[in-house]
């Protein structure tokens, strides 16, 4: 992702900042740090990487996020959505376009507040998104689609975060 197309977003989400951030809001049940693993092996990794960031995302926001190890999605608290709207209400339109993107690219906006924010590197995000995902590739091979994406994603996520200092 070039900072000309990271340029382009902050315009676009000038034009529909609200629709944007409705949408968001939506899809924050579905952030992918709540959905946890059945593996202990797994689910210790993700304790290392994902509870800080859940810790962080819980004070920052003022919410209760609600996470699960099967494929249902839970029910997030109104009031944690509410403060989740406003978190992104309080963003500058770089912000929030970077916000966005790191969502869109990580499937989390737990992740894409860590960073917008600065509490998490580029890297960490990116180790955190890939977490199920690289632990799976260390027990069952890796495939070089799988490879070339999550090279794409580092990529984009470090574009991002270097965006966000300018």
């Amino acid at each position: 992702m070039t900072v000309e197309k990271l340029k382009q977003a902050v315009g676009e989400i000038r034009n529909c900042r609200q629709d944007v951030i409705d949408r968001l809001v939506q899809f924050a049940p579905t952030d992918s740090l709540l959905f946890w693993g059945n593996n202990d092996e797994l689910i210790k990794k993700q304790e290392q990487l994902w509870n800080p960031i859940l810790n962080w995302a819980n004070r920052e926001i003022n919410a209760k996020y609600i996470t699960t190890r099967d494929l249902n999605v839970p029910e997030q608290d109104p009031y944690s959505l509410s403060n989740l709207k406003n978190f992104m209400e309080n963003l500058s339109d770089k912000e929030l376009a970077a916000f966005y993107l790191a969502a869109v690219n990580t499937k989390s906006e737990l992740l894409a507040a860590a960073l917008v924010k600065g509490h998490i590197t580029a890297e960490q995000a990116f180790d955190a998104a890939n977490l199920e995902e690289l632990w799976q590739s260390e027990h069952w091979g890796r495939e070089s689609t799988s490879e070339q994406r999550r090279q794409d994603l580092k990529r984009e996520l470090h574009d991002i975060e270097q965006f966000l200092r300018q």
